[in-house]
């Protein structure tokens, strides 16, 4: 090994050390906040978000918690579930279709990922910072 690998390598090590310290303190993770319809219909699509994100390197339990959260065919829970969402002070909100909007009028500081919307421009949900 040459030298300066051996340096950049403690280096990198020194750095990274105090990023994993914090995120591996209880309670203390970043968090998603996982707005869907239901659980069977999400299933597939909840298995390949988590598989992504450990791809990544977020590990769910480890490195990130996701509060998943169901509407359960019942529209009026969109909003109630997102107002939770805020409550808990979640990094970000990932949703599709009728999330997306109910999210969008509870929070404007919470960054919200959608996968599916019906006409997003038309409904005004483009980027806005």
């Amino acid at each position: 090994m040459r030298r300066r690998d051996f340096i950049k390598g403690i280096a990198g090590s020194a750095v990274a050390w105090p990023l994993v310290a914090r995120a591996q303190q209880p309670g203390k993770l970043p968090t998603i906040g996982l707005l869907g319809t239901t659980p069977s219909a999400w299933k597939s699509w909840v298995a390949a978000f988590v598989q992504r994100l450990g791809e990544l390197g977020w590990i769910e339990g480890r490195t990130v918690a996701i509060e998943y959260r169901w509407a359960e065919g019942r529209t009026e829970r969109y909003r109630e579930i997102a107002a939770e969402f805020v409550r808990l002070k979640v990094n970000v909100i990932v949703t599709a279709g009728s999330g997306t909007p109910a999210a969008k009028q509870m929070t404007s500081s919470i960054p919200i990922v959608f996968a599916i919307a019906n006409d997003p421009i038309g409904r005004h949900l483009k980027y806005e910072h």
